[in-house]
């Protein structure tokens, strides 16, 4: 058995940093249906001058985070959201990432509105390891009716 390249390991610790960003959209699809939402949840995953931009609207930084995700999802009884693995491109001590996200959103009518999305970020590494700085999530098919705002 031949001792470890540099190449090799070079492979290796780029694998790890694509599990790490592609871990954080992981966390953050399947805590929005099942953890609180707060600061702490925000600052696990997202960077301080984080960007998110969804078909409901837009966020910039980590101050409101948690509660503009908390009225989005407030729209609905239950959710359920499903992503397919992520292809994450390193550039250093950046990430880019893009996966493909199914959502299912039981409305406070129980009627059924179900979501196919296009995910697109960027990760930073920061001293806290790697967070989101960008989010979007591009609207590619719909099912059912969307709720009503309540606004």
């Amino acid at each position: 058995m031949s001792a470890p390249t540099f190449d090799s390991m070079t492979t290796a610790m780029d694998d790890l940093r694509r599990l790490a960003v592609a871990s954080l959209l992981d966390r953050y699809l399947v805590t929005l249906d099942t953890e609180q939402l707060d600061d702490q949840w925000a600052r696990s995953l997202f960077a301080p001058d984080a960007v998110v931009t969804f078909p409901v609207g837009r966020h910039e930084g980590i101050g409101g985070l948690a509660g503009f995700h908390r009225t989005a999802l407030g729209k609905f009884h239950r959710t359920q959201h499903m992503g397919s693995p992520a292809v994450v491109d390193l550039a250093g001590n950046r990430a880019f990432l893009r996966a493909n996200l199914m959502s299912t959103q039981v409305k406070h009518d129980m009627s059924i509105f179900v979501t196919g999305t296009l995910a697109r970020g960027e990760a930073q590494l920061t001293v806290a390891g790697w967070r989101l700085a960008l989010l979007t999530i591009e609207l590619v098919w719909m099912t059912g009716e969307p709720p009503i705002s309540r606004d």
